[in-house]
């Protein structure tokens, strides 16, 4: 369960049904001792009105005025008297029902439950006693059913109220936490637009719970912020350091006035080659610096804008470029990691076309595929071989070197997708294939 919500949900219902679960027990018990200990007050009481009419002759107790509930049969108020000399005297109202009682020495006394005839709960106050030269024990008791069943019904009603209001607590709860929670959108917001590149940093504004967190966001953004800009100057230090000196070498080639030597004339390409790489890295460190945060790839508005520079690279050419997008296409990927890779192969793709280059961005139950193809010559099953080599040109005829297409397949390997080549089977030229799995 990975909802904090239903976290904090789930423990206050097992905090509170634990609570109201003691508070039954505990109120349970009290009103069961506060009860008893009211009765056996009044059984007290009947002892000692009893008490006070046993004399020398104990049968005296049956013509005695007595509570007429003791006459009553069966009234749920007994009495017992156990004498040493194995005498008994019971109330009229227990009439042949016998209660098991044990003696005991003047000056005990004991509370005891005991069952009474008809299911009756009897509680039993016994006492033993020393009375003119006689040793007795008196038992006295009262019926606690009806009691048990207004106690039985004071706890429903506790226990369905305890539940009510455990409810009642829990949609309660579950408001506050859900507008808590909403406090917490702002910063889901923040994010988003700081993916898209419209924020540098997390707005502060936030539950001071969630403020350290933010904090340490905002200083991991602006520390790297400061190595991008460090980097992205580095580079640009190192590009321009080696400038001059290319110019020179540069200059020096297309002085020489002989014939240029085989050595000489591969001296002068990997100058030229250099100097290419280094304006290309000085152009990623510049497009790495431009945005803190990645933003995703929109294929409905950025693929058309990349069309249009490609058209105006090879306006004299007069290239037909076509694109097909699903309707179900959502912005994926990095904004910048998407725009080399489809840049790259529209690129290649104008370079080598005749007079159409097609490409297509489909969504496939999750998945990205990126198709892009030509009419141009297309290429041998060796030649599709060594396309994703790094460094490697096909025809050297060409603008341009081999590290469009490497660098293609290192997005592609970012993304955990795959790069496929073959010919266009509509256009006839190279027809190049990429699927993208990982696009968070």
């Amino acid at each position: 369960m990975n909802s904090l919500e239903r976290r904090l949900q789930l423990g206050l219902v097992l905090s509170m049904l634990l609570l109201m679960g003691l508070f039954w027990l505990v109120g349970y018990q009290s009103l069961r001792h506060l009860t008893e200990e009211f009765i056996v007050s009044r059984l007290e009481h009947d002892a000692e009105s009893l008490l006070r009419v046993i004399s020398s002759n104990p049968e005296r107790l049956l013509q005695q005025q007595v509570d007429p509930i003791f006459n009553q049969p069966f009234s749920g108020h007994y009495y017992l008297i156990l004498f040493n000399d194995g005498r008994k005297i019971t109330s009229r109202s227990l009439w042949d029902y016998s209660l098991d009682i044990s003696r005991l020495t003047p000056g005990e006394s004991r509370h005891l439950h005991r069952p009474g005839p008809f299911g009756q709960q009897l509680l039993v106050l016994v006492e033993g006693f020393r009375k003119q030269g006689m040793e007795f024990t008196l038992a006295v008791t009262e019926d606690l059913t009806p009691i048990e069943a207004q106690r039985n019904r004071f706890t429903r009603n506790f226990a369905l109220l305890a539940l009510l209001g455990v409810i009642t607590l829990l949609v309660i709860q579950r408001i506050v936490v859900r507008r808590s929670f909403r406090r917490l959108e702002p910063i889901k917001e923040d994010i988003q637009h700081l993916e898209h590149g419209e924020l540098e940093r997390l707005s502060e504004d936030v539950p001071s719970e969630i403020l350290p967190l933010v904090r340490e966001f905002n200083h991991l953004l602006q520390l790297l912020s400061q190595r991008i800009e460090r980097s992205r100057n580095a580079l640009g230090n190192l590009a321009h350091a080696l400038k001059g000196p290319l110019n020179l070498l540069q200059h020096y080639f297309n002085e020489q006035k002989t014939a240029p030597t085989t050595e000489l004339q591969q001296a002068r390409t990997q100058v030229k080659r250099i100097s290419q790489l280094m304006e290309r890295e000085l152009k990623r460190a510049r497009m790495a610096g431009m945005n803190l945060s990645s933003r995703r790839f929109n294929p409905a508005t950025d693929l058309p804008d990349l069309i249009n520079v490609l058209n105006s690279i090879h306006h004299q050419r007069h290239l037909k470029i076509q694109y097909k997008l699903s309707d179900d296409i959502s912005p994926f990927g990095d904004h910048e990691d998407m725009l080399e890779l489809l840049g790259n192969l529209l690129d290649n793709a104008c370079k080598w076309a005749n007079s159409t280059v097609k490409c297509a961005v489909m969504n496939n139950s999750g998945q990205i595929t990126i198709t892009v193809e030509d009419d141009g010559p297309g290429l041998s099953d060796k030649e599709i071989g060594t396309l994703t080599g790094r460094g490697i040109r096909l025809d050297e005829t060409k603008d341009g070197y081999g590290l469009g297409l490497a660098i293609v397949k290192d997005i592609t390997n970012l993304y955990s997708g795959k790069i496929a080549f073959e010919r266009s089977a509509e256009l006839g030229g190279l027809k190049v294939t990429v699927l993208l799995r990982q696009l968070a």
